[in-house]
């Protein structure tokens, strides 16, 4: 590919990423992502070596060891176009001689698990258990600016949707995107696994009205009713179909868990949800 100008892949004067702040160096193969920068500490306070640690804006980072395994935990930010930033900030350091803006000759496949918070849908989903995001359903349009959405969908699961929801068509169209297998496996036994739904807002794009009308209050409602081979929608955030999507166009492994610490059907919420994300990370840290 030819050599990247300037403003496209805009390395600082430390050579670091622009927005990250981070070096090639200072990035393992397994990287954490959280929403919330005061939860790298929390993550790496589990470490018995921190390498680096690297902050700028939203963007917190730490670069340790856990027995024996070197780990990056990373803050995101809320929101698909954050995570637009990190992850081709995150391929660029893992992918890109930063000097030259030339791609490398070799690959480097990352490992990107998140660990967030989010809303159930379903009625039995309990507040403050697990869930495993085996799909995203994107309700964003981010990866409509990519080519290449039509290869990595799940065609199946995104025409079911199609044929058995009513969606407004005044909204961005679901596509559905699957998660690296064997890291889906991996974290199985402790979580509830089904679709996330990812929104490009918290509030009208979730369905929560406060005085401004919605453009379609029954969009729950049709989520609840999906169902597809035994799959069905289980929750919402922000960041997994973009998570999802711009990993595989990469070729990295991606995997979402999230506490869930409201519930959308039943009108329950967890203010003290602080000790679940906790008891989450002890335990991806003990799986991973």
């Amino acid at each position: 590919m030819p050599l990247l100008a300037e403003p496209d892949l805009i390395v600082n004067a430390d050579g670091s990423v622009y927005h990250l702040c981070m070096k090639p160096e200072d990035l393992a193969d397994t990287v954490i992502v959280v929403g919330d920068p005061g939860r790298v500490a929390d993550i790496s306070s589990r470490f018995s070596q921190i390498e680096s640690k690297r902050t700028n804006r939203e963007f917190v980072s730490h670069t340790g060891f856990i027995s024996g395994k070197r780990i990056t935990a990373l803050s995101t930010g809320i929101g698909p176009d954050n995570i637009d930033i990190v992850m081709h900030e995150l391929d660029a350091l893992a992918n890109f001689n930063l000097q030259t803006r030339e791609q490398n000759a070799r690959h480097r496949s990352l490992s990107i698990v998140r660990i967030g918070t989010s809303g159930s849908i379903q009625p039995d989903v309990k507040i403050n258990s697990f869930s495993l995001s085996t799909h995203a359903c994107g309700l964003d349009n981010l990866l409509c600016f990519y080519k290449g959405l039509e290869d990595i969908s799940d065609k199946g699961m995104t025409a079911a949707f199609r044929s058995q929801v009513d969606w407004h068509q005044g909204l961005s169209q679901p596509y559905f995107i699957k998660g690296a297998g064997p890291l889906v496996e991996k974290f199985r036994p402790f979580t509830i696994p089904g679709i996330t739904a990812t929104a490009p807002g918290f509030y009208g794009p979730q369905g929560r009205f406060l005085r401004l009308a919605l453009t379609d209050p029954d969009m729950i409602r049709k989520l609840q009713s999906f169902s597809y081979e035994s799959n069905r929608i289980v929750n919402f955030e922000m960041e997994t179909s973009a998570l999802y999507g711009l990993g595989a166009l990469m070729g990295h492994n991606m995997v979402t868990m999230c506490a869930l610490i409201a519930n959308r059907a039943t009108g329950e919420y967890n203010p003290d949800h602080k000790t679940v994300i906790k008891a989450l990370i002890d335990l991806v840290l003990e799986t991973i």
